[in-house]
C-alpha cells in the first residue's frame, strides 16, 4: 500500500502531542489511526481520511481542500478527504485531527471479522 509516509508521522505526532492513545493499522488502501477501536483518521495516497460528524460535513466540505470521500462511487457520509492545499500548516492538520476526535467518542465502532 502506497501513502505518504510523511503525512502519517504528521499526524502521529499530532496524537501524541495531544497524548491521545492510538493504534496504527493499514486498511482501505492505505494508513489509519484508530481510537477506542474505531477508525478515527487515517492517509489514503497523498490525502488525509478524516472520519468526522456527519452534521458538519457540508461545513467541512467548503474549506481548502476538503472533498468528498468516495471509495466506491458514492459518497461516504461522516468521511473526508484533505489534500495538501488544506493541510500544509500545522494549525490546519491539527484542526481536521481535532474534528476527528471531537467525534470519535459518538463514532460506531465497525463489528470485528470472526477469524
Amino acid at each position: 500500500m502506497a501513502y505518504n509516509l510523511q503525512l502519517a508521522d504528521r499526524i502521529r505526532n499530532v496524537f501524541r502531542e495531544k497524548r491521545i492513545p492510538f493504534e496504527e493499522k493499514e486498511m482501505m488502501g492505505g494508513w489509519c489511526l484508530l481510537v477506542d477501536d474505531k477508525m478515527c483518521a487515517g492517509v489514503v495516497k497523498e490525502s488525509l481520511m478524516a472520519r468526522i460528524d456527519p452534521d458538519i460535513q457540508e461545513q467541512a466540505l467548503a474549506k481548502p481542500g476538503c472533498r468528498p470521500m468516495d471509495f466506491t462511487g458514492r459518497i461516504m457520509k461522516g468521511y473526508v478527504f484533505v489534500d495538501a492545499e488544506g493541510i500544509d500548516m500545522e494549525k490546519d492538520l491539527e484542526y481536521w485531527v481535532q474534528l476527528c476526535l471531537d467525534f470519535n467518542p459518538r463514532a460506531k465502532s465497525s463489528k470485528k471479522k470472526k477469524k
